[in-house]
């Protein structure tokens, strides 16, 4: 694996990024971060090593500077997150390394609603979305519009945001998956469950971007 620290460009300013790439090329796939968190966000860089090690490569990057994640109001921005994350498939498909990758999305909590509009808007660029705990109900109108492959994965004690994953699994009108983890809550912080979602989501990206 080669690991390099990137800015993604966004004018008038940089977002900062970790960019991990396999020795041979493969898929990519981009983190969108709930709740505020960033490219330091533990569980994410948990899940991305998981992946990495099924050969694929992974880019974990700031949605938001951080003047904006300090106003509450911008992590629950559905759209300026999913502009973001375009911004960051763009920044992908300009480099020689990596241009002729395909992409893939991971999202959490609200970056889920973020992941799922992008994949909307960018139907060409995105192969495959994995939701962990997400609101992908906060894509609303954009749900029917997806292309990629689709697997939301949910805490079974999670209550409450399994039924709004239930409710936005059934607009989706693309190859989907729900998948429930059995004692795990909204975080996944339960012994064991955050590994379910990396063997889940290493599975569905390398079906959809090897």
């Amino acid at each position: 694996m080669v690991r390099e620290a990137i800015d993604v460009e966004i004018p008038p300013f940089d977002l900062a990024g970790t960019l991990t790439l396999p020795t041979r090329g493969s898929g990519i796939v981009l983190f969108a971060h709930g709740s505020g968190s960033g490219r330091f966000s533990p569980r994410n860089r948990h899940v991305a090593r998981g992946l990495q090690t099924a050969g694929l490569g992974t880019l974990l990057f700031d949605l938001l500077t951080e003047p904006e994640s300090m106003i509450r109001a911008n992590v629950f921005d559905i759209a300026l997150l999913a502009d973001r994350l375009l911004a960051a498939t763009y920044y992908i498909r300009t480099r020689d390394d990596t241009a002729a990758a395909r992409i893939g999305y991971f999202g959490a909590s609200t970056g889920a609603g973020a992941a799922l509009v992008a994949a909307a808007r960018g139907q060409d660029d995105v192969s495959a979305v994995v939701s962990r705990g997400g609101r992908p109900d906060l894509a609303g109108g954009s749900l029917p519009k997806v292309r990629a492959a689709t697997l939301l994965i949910v805490g079974s004690l999670d209550h409450g945001v399994i039924e709004l994953n239930e409710e936005a699994y059934a607009k989706l009108g693309c190859e989907k998956r729900l998948e429930i983890v059995p004692g795990a809550g909204h975080l996944f912080e339960e012994p064991g469950t955050l590994d379910q979602v990396i063997y889940l989501a290493r599975d569905w990206f390398a079906e959809h971007l090897q």
